[in-house]
């Protein structure tokens, strides 16, 4: 009884180094600007954004790296995260408040290379007037709970 189990083990454990290596392979060489593939937000997101994940797996556990691409306008009403997330302005602005309402008199626009961090379960909310991209570091798995349930785009028709 003890072989198969042993079996079973050993497999498992192949599996995970490999998918360990073949993620790490994916991620070995520099990328460029012109090289980050970008895609449409998740629902759980405003439309109109793209997204580009740079490492990790917004779904699984660990440090994830990615990207948002926001056009002029963009607005994210406020909500919390059950983890730390730290976002650093690559270009354009964005804008960030704390509290329940998206209120653009209480936030601070940062500009092109401008960092926050926002704290775990902390409501905070981001827009921005010019558009810009953002680098997002968090660890996953990714989760976003809007203040206001109605808010939440995945809760729209």
């Amino acid at each position: 009884m003890k072989t198969p189990r042993f079996a079973m083990l050993f497999v498992s454990l192949i599996a995970v180094q490999a998918s360990l290596v073949a993620r790490a392979t994916e991620m070995a060489g520099p990328l460029q600007p012109n090289e980050i593939k970008w895609s449409p937000v998740p629902p759980v997101l405003p439309a109109g954004a793209q997204m580009a994940v740079l490492s990790g797996d917004p779904a699984g556990i660990g440090l994830v790296t990615l990207r948002l691409r926001m056009p002029p306008g963009y607005q994210i009403p406020p909500h919390w995260h059950p983890t730390d997330e730290h976002v650093t302005v690559i270009s354009g602005t964005l804008a960030l408040g704390m509290g329940d309402t998206l209120d653009r008199k209480h936030s601070k626009i940062l500009r092109a290379g401008g960092y926050a961090v926002a704290p775990a379960s902390m409501h905070h909310f981001a827009w921005t007037k010019t558009g810009g991209i953002v680098e997002v570091s968090l660890i996953g798995p990714f989760a976003i709970t809007y203040v206001n349930a109605g808010d939440d785009p995945t809760h729209k028709k």
